[in-house]
């Protein structure tokens, strides 16, 4: 008894930030317990437990690096466990946890609401609740949806229909969570030509990268009266996600192509060129699926896509990276600064000093967190630089593509893969505050003295 009341004081003094970092650790220990039951193999297998800890995080990050192939060792039982494991890390545990709340009939208090508020990357109480009911109907109607359409469409893949609507189950969960796994063996290569499924995959990818409340606003303006849609204002949020994440899929279209239009490219038709390099610019984001060998394109499309991974998905999505509202802000900030100004100002908005210092402060973090992890791996890797570079920012971008040396790398070199997988699940911003103290700064103020910068 006396253990149980000093660890609930233990957690009462722990900040929402830090409750919350808890509950991702205890949801990666139940994943790996899931994945090391006998029932989740495949009858013979061994599954190392470094390999079966890597595969939790990687799936509960949705992030898709594996060391091994699960077509080959995981089990049907297995396979479900993985898809939930993908569709929980997507969501995030405080939204499973509403739900639970919600089903039992408990009081969703204040603390409650912090935590849901941090897991969302969300600025205020107001509305979190239904936010998060919100976000779990819009996925859960998006994927019955679309399990249903490629269900039917794998008839003509796969001999019997339970196992078209296996292979449709998880693909969509996969792709929607921006997961990256697959039960083919070689992800989507083997429909490289067929451009409906691609297509299907590009759609899902979307949703799950493109932020969750852009998806709710988008539903509400779609499900409201026309008389009222005029009146009905997009968010700021919603504006320069929505065209800082179309403006990055339109741009690594293009230099995918670019950089490898007279080698990977050469001698393909204008439509093949025009999916491969579309397919690879959005799953290059966040989700790791692909339709060819990454090995094939030239190393100025692996750096390339390196930067594409390192900016990653939206904030409040399932994709990992600095986001795409970071990005935006740094650049736009760097050229109002170039010109003269002072002031961020978007769509009529001007925006808050604090975001744009977040937003430098994550960027800067999280080059740091690239940087140093690529100069461990380059010690104790024999591997090429541009190989474990490939390696680490599709690990912080929870991205889940890869050069092939994954299953490869030391067992220290995996751990630093989880490290920085669970960061980018989490966020930069979130890793810092679990560090933040109580004690503040006070009202005291020392002489300003200016600095030489640059």
């Amino acid at each position: 008894m006396l253990n149980q009341h000093s660890f609930v004081r233990w957690v009462n003094n722990l900040s929402p930030v830090q409750i919350l970092l808890f509950f991702y650790l205890i949801a990666v220990v139940i994943s790996t317990a899931l994945l090391a039951l006998p029932v989740a193999h495949q009858e013979g297998v061994d599954i190392p437990f470094i390999d079966i800890l890597f595969t939790a995080v990687s799936a509960f990050s949705v992030t898709g690096l594996s060391t091994i192939t699960v077509a080959d060792t995981l089990s049907t039982t297995g396979i479900i466990f993985l898809a939930v494991i993908l569709q929980l890390g997507a969501i995030g545990v405080m939204a499973i946890g509403t739900l639970i709340w919600i089903a039992l009939g408990k009081k969703i208090g204040l603390k409650e609401r912090r935590l849901i508020m941090t897991d969302q990357n969300q600025t205020h109480f107001e509305g979190m609740v239904r936010l998060i009911i919100q976000i779990i109907y819009v996925l859960f109607i998006i994927e019955f949806i679309f399990f249903v359409i490629l269900g039917l469409y794998y008839l003509q893949y796969y001999p019997t229909v339970q196992e078209s609507f296996l292979h449709s189950f998880f693909s969509t969960i996969s792709a929607i969570t921006n997961g990256g796994f697959d039960i083919t063996g070689e992800s989507l290569h083997l429909y490289r030509n067929d451009y409906f499924i691609q297509f299907m995959h590009i759609l899902l990818i979307i949703f799950g990268a493109i932020g969750f409340p852009v998806l709710v606003e988008v539903k509400e303006f779609l499900l409201s009266k026309k008389e009222d849609r005029k009146y009905m204002r997009f968010s700021l949020f919603t504006k320069v996600t929505t065209i800082t994440f179309f403006f990055l899929v339109v741009i690594g279209t293009i230099f995918i192509y670019l950089l490898d239009m007279n080698h990977f490219f050469a001698g393909k038709s204008w439509h093949e060129s025009l999916f491969y390099s579309l397919f690879q610019s959005v799953t290059t984001r966040s989700a790791g699926l692909s339709t060819m060998d990454v090995n094939l394109l030239t190393e100025q499309n692996h750096l390339f896509m390196s930067v594409l991974m390192f900016i990653g998905a939206s904030p409040s999505s399932a994709g990992g990276g600095i986001r795409t509202t970071t990005f935006a802000l740094v650049i736009i900030f760097i050229i109002t600064y170039a010109r003269g100004g002072r002031n961020i100002r978007l769509f009529k908005r001007e925006v808050y000093e604090e975001d744009l210092l977040k937003a430098v402060t994550v960027t800067l973090m999280a080059f740091i967190f690239v940087v140093f992890s690529l100069l461990i791996l380059l010690i104790v890797e024999p591997f090429p630089i541009m190989q474990l570079l490939f390696e680490v920012t599709s690990a912080f971008g929870t991205v889940g593509l890869s050069l092939g040396v994954t299953s490869e790398l030391t067992t220290f070199s995996k751990i630093i893969l989880m490290v920085l997988m669970f960061i980018g699940r989490i966020g930069i911003l979130t890793f810092l505050f679990t560090f933040k103290t109580r004690k503040q700064n006070g009202k005291v103020h020392y002489p300003k003295e200016k600095i030489i910068i640059g």
